[in-house]
């Protein structure tokens, strides 16, 4: 079987293996493919994985041998699933494989909002505590989370992990779901006004649907105290972006923590790369090096299940 890898730096930068792909067949592996040559390099192929590179239809149809398309990622809008289904190929794609890494990110935004340890050691090194004539102070104010009331947009894997790292702090915890949950967690399920108007942190976990695109926008934020800190390691595009920004320059709400954007990478003038109190990363809340080892395995048995005649993780 001829197998190629056509993205494969951000899940496999090199400090992984792809022995496991490579021992199911001919393996060759890209570090980045540029769309004119995603059919040139996939010819022949009976199976390739893809991360970031599109399979549309024009594509799939030039690729008759194709087979099996693996999706290094949860999301699978890469590929024209109904192109795939016509042409007999099985998309598969990496479900819950970083759930606790994304969790734990929310959480590196949510403290880095409540004690700013960046601004504080880069002051340290500055000199300003060794010239300082108190023992101790502080630039921002300090924080306590215990008490305060962390409201979960989405409460499916990740959005549960989520509130049990917060309830492990002393938190209060809100969560509004598209379908009721229960989940034996001490968590309360409310409507997205209650939500927007109780909470002190907003976390945004629900996936990106037509009916939810930039649904934290000017009105929705209007609902929101104005302590109130909102992180997003969803989507980028559930987030009305100048809409944030301009409630962020304004002080309508006291700040954000960003792991997705709209456009990624983002354009160098987008609203929020210079709004106040928002400190956004490249999203890579995914990418721990645990959680890339569980993608690599699980892409591994999606092939090797494929090859076998019994495919797992199918969303064609």
């Amino acid at each position: 079987m001829k197998i190629v890898v056509l993205d494969g730096y951000t899940s496999n930068p090199g400090d992984l293996s792809w022995e496991g792909i490579q021992q199911l067949g001919d393996c060759t592996v890209y570090d980045r493919t540029p769309p004119e040559k995603t059919a040139e390099r996939s010819k022949g192929a009976q199976a390739v994985f893809t991360n970031k590179v599109v399979f549309d239809k024009a594509i799939i149809n030039q690729l008759p041998d194709l087979q099996f398309i693996g999706v290094l990622a949860t999301g699978y809008n890469v590929v024209d699933l109904e192109a795939a289904s016509a042409a007999g190929i099985v998309v598969a794609n990496i479900p819950a494989y970083s759930t606790t890494s994304v969790a734990q990110m929310v959480f590196s935004h949510i403290l880095h909002q409540v004690q700013n340890i960046s601004e504080h050691a880069a002051s340290v090194k500055k000199g300003d505590w060794a010239t300082s004539i108190d023992f101790s102070y502080h630039i921002t104010p300090q924080t306590e989370l215990e008490g305060k009331t962390l409201g979960i947009i989405g409460f499916g894997q990740i959005g549960q992990a989520v509130a049990k790292i917060g309830l492990a702090f002393g938190m209060n915890i809100l969560f509004n779901n598209r379908s009721q949950k229960g989940t034996g967690l001490k968590a309360r399920q409310v409507d997205l006004d209650t939500l927007l108007a109780e909470s002190d942190f907003i976390s945004v976990n629900c996936p990106l649907t037509s009916k939810n695109e930039g649904f934290i926008n000017k009105a929705t934020i209007e609902k929101m105290k104005p302590s109130a800190i909102l992180i997003n390691t969803g989507r980028g595009p559930l987030i009305n972006e100048h809409d944030l920004a301009e409630a962020l320059n304004s002080g309508r709400i006291a700040g954000a923590g960003l792991d997705v954007l709209s456009t990624e990478p983002p354009s160098p003038d987008n609203p929020l790369s210079q709004a106040k109190n928002c400190h956004i990363t490249p999203h890579i809340a995914w990418a721990t090096t645990e959680a890339r080892k569980r993608l690599i395995h699980i892409a591994t048995e999606n092939l090797k299940t494929f090859i076998e005649g019994n495919p797992q993780n199918v969303v064609s």
